[in-house]
């Protein structure tokens, strides 16, 4: 194929509020028309061509990332009860094996599940849950065979190996957050979260071991459209939670788990606006709220009595700081906090105030992860430690010592040296004045004489803040003379919970300016120029760099959006599509006129005109059930249809995996090598 493809226009009128499109590419959502199909595999077979000369340096960059990684590795142990886990990866193996051992010192290692073998010829394999009954004697877990994120559950024999005879289909699991399935206290029976025709975690359902699922209780629905559904169990194994969120609006159910009941209380009626999170210890629940607390603030209430009349305050809002989470052990009391855009971690008495202090972090510009941290009684709080220079490190930290130890950081087996890199932050002006935080890291040495190739990352949606984290593959970019740079733009939470609000609905398009002013600053700074500028971003961050690129097309060289979410009115006036309904408080319902206007002003594909533009990386996944395929290719191909100059827009399509990409540790870097290859040839790069 000597030229781009040409899809046919099939003109398809909408109207909304007097006002009416012409969508020619709509067509493109029917993926049982064979032409969708078609010309999917169409824009592969251009992509492999006109990318053709990169597949010496996607190999080379391939190369580089593979020897980053120790391939015979494992995860720090983690003890949970009477044994320790940790997933362990054996060299040329693209999956992780879930393992196990007794914490008696002659204990032998059981393998509890190889997903290579549960993968076998497919080309996806993602595990859901997963869960260890009370005794120890059984898992429960499931497995996405397609990234749909739709999962099967499993019950495997820990004492034969052998799986039982019951499977249930169209089950939600996460294996990070250990949600979906959680054992009641006995292990005879476990609770398990289903997801509805739109894809909607809503429903929980008890199974008894040894009896059919379709007999299985009913426990609890969420009919709201707007609310997902997740499970979840306290630290302290005294009760199992329910958690019910609708973007602004939060609402938890608990039962004990003694035994005693299956059915949930509320713990407090849900009000429009108002969010909390709650964690048990000893007599008490605790509770982090924003209502009159736009930081949020800390609570208490009693066990039978969890209404907010009875909750009593604890730490009242503090405006200069965010309580973004918490956890409770049976001796102490942990905060997650945000003071300046900079993360922090608050150690206290079981009272929230005693003896209260901040964990001390070595370098100026850093990130930590809290960790499950399972064990309830216990000195020692787990976390993840690291930096743009730093590698990923597991922390141990004595709470009574005030102690760090590295239990495990990642080892670069090809050779890594922090000192030859330099991490900083700096600032860019937005056009309202508001100083914008960015995270900067390049090799020492580098001359501001604008010839630097950049690559400026960002995300900026949900609250949900991009902190400064280590990156092997990032080296590739970094050893060939490129400043990598995160904008903190609002949108996300790093500057508080007034800089997610400041960044959403009637305010979102400052997401998008911010941004810009992240690549004028590096400009100004003189790092670089226009041409060797490049922007990336995934999900509502690909929303970021689309709005981006049609608001600005003459700023950057070079634009990567991986699974964008691009069609923003189309996708929120129709309700049947996965996560809408629960995103009008994120975007707005563009049945409000207003809304609609608004969202029409940066609607990445809306906004689609005639003109020049950079050179355009766009991916997406065949299954992915977050950001639709056709979205990805719509916007490819009015791009392609409606830009005058000679850049090069492409679309990439994994035809079997979903919003993630690849679940193989050596697909998923294939797909990293791509992207840098693509940007390392538009942008420059030694």
């Amino acid at each position: 194929m000597s030229t781009s493809p040409v899809p046919e226009k099939r003109p398809k009128e909408i109207t909304q509020h007097d006002q009416t499109r012409v969508d020619h590419y709509f067509w493109m959502r029917y993926r049982e028309d064979p032409e969708v199909l078609k010309y999917l595999h169409a824009e592969q077979d251009y992509l492999e061509e006109v990318t053709q000369h990169t597949k010496v340096l996607q190999e080379q960059l391939f190369q580089e990332m593979k020897g980053r990684i120790k391939e015979d590795d494992a995860s720090a142990p983690e003890k949970d009860g009477d044994y320790v886990y940790y997933t362990r990866y054996e060299t040329g193996r693209q999956y992780p094996l879930f393992c196990r051992r007794n914490v008696s010192a002659d204990a032998t290692a059981e393998i509890l599940l190889d997903q290579n073998a549960l993968a076998g010829d497919s080309d996806f394999c993602r595990v859901g849950a997963f869960a260890v009954s009370p005794d120890a004697s059984k898992l429960a877990y499931s497995v996405d065979a397609d990234g749909t994120e739709i999962c099967t559950l499993y019950i495997k024999d820990l004492t034969t190996g052998t799986l039982l005879p019951e499977t249930i289909p169209n089950t939600y699991g996460n294996v990070y957050s250990h949600s979906g399935v959680e054992w009641a206290c006995d292990g005879l029976s476990f609770l398990y979260v289903t997801r509805d025709a739109a894809l909607r975690p809503y429903r929980v359902y008890r199974h008894i071991l040894g009896t059919d699922p379709a007999t299985d209780a009913l426990l609890l629905e969420e009919p709201d459209e707007t609310y997902f559904l997740w499970l979840t169990q306290t630290r302290s194994k005294s009760y199992i939670l329910v958690y019910l969120h609708s973007t602004i609006t939060d609402e938890w159910r608990y039962l004990p788990n003694d035994g005693s009941t299956f059915e949930f209380k509320t713990f407090q009626p849900r009000i429009q606006g108002i969010e909390y999170q709650v964690e048990h210890v000893g007599d008490q629940f605790f509770v982090i709220t924003n209502e009159n607390a736009l930081n949020f603030k800390l609570m208490r209430t009693p066990l039978n009595a969890t209404t907010k009349e009875n909750w009593q305050e604890v730490i009242p809002h503090r405006a200069d700081r965010l309580v973004t989470g918490m956890d409770a052990f049976e001796d102490f009391l942990v905060l997650y906090e945000r003071n300046g855009g900079f993360q922090q971690i608050r150690i206290s008495g079981t009272d929230g105030v005693t003896d209260a202090w901040n964990i001390p972090f070595p370098e100026p510009v850093y990130n930590f992860l809290p960790m499950r941290n399972p064990e309830y009684k216990t000195d020692l709080l787990r976390f993840t430690y690291t930096s743009l220079v730093t590698p990923n490190s597991v922390i141990d930290f004595d709470i009574n010592k005030k102690t760090w130890t590295v239990v495990k950081q990642d080892e670069i087996p090809s050779g890594y040296d922090a000192s030859q890199y330099v991490s900083e932050r700096a600032y860019a002006t937005a056009s309202d004045g508001t100083q914008i935080p960015m995270s900067l890291v390049y090799k020492k040495g580098m001359e501001k004489d604008r010839n630097n190739p950049t690559l400026l990352y960002g995300y900026g949606s949900y609250g949900y803040s991009i902190d400064p984290s280590f990156n092997a593959n990032r080296i590739s970019l970094l050893d060939r003379g490129f400043l990598f740079a995160i904008g903190h733009i609002r949108g996300g939470s790093e500057m508080g919970r007034a800089w997610y609000e400041n960044g959403k609905m009637l305010n979102k398009r400052n997401t998008f300016t911010d941004f810009i002013a992240c690549a004028e600053h590096l400009i100004a700074a003189k790092f670089t120029r226009m041409e060797k500028l490049a922007i990336m971003g995934g999900s509502a961050g690909g929303l970021l760099v689309g709005s981006c690129v049609t608001m600005r097309p003459d700023l950057f060289g070079a634009v990567v959006a991986q699974v964008p979410f691009v069609d923003v009115v189309s996708t929120m006036s129709d309700p049947s599509i996965p996560l809408t309904t629960l995103e009008y408080d994120q975007w707005g319902n563009p049945d409000d006129k207003e809304y609609f206007e608004y969202m029409m002003s940066y609607s990445p594909y809306d906004n689609v005109k005639p003109g020049d533009y950079p050179h355009i990386l766009i991916t997406t996944g065949l299954n992915d059930p977050r950001v639709a395929y056709w979205e990805p290719a719509k916007f490819t191909a009015k791009l392609r249809e409606l830009k005058t100059n000679d850049k090069t827009v492409l679309l990439r399509t994994n035809f079997g995996a979903g919003h993630a990409g690849a679940s193989g540790r050596y697909d998923y870097l294939k797909e990293v090598a791509f992207d840098y290859a693509f940007v390392i040839d538009k942008v420059g790069g030694s």
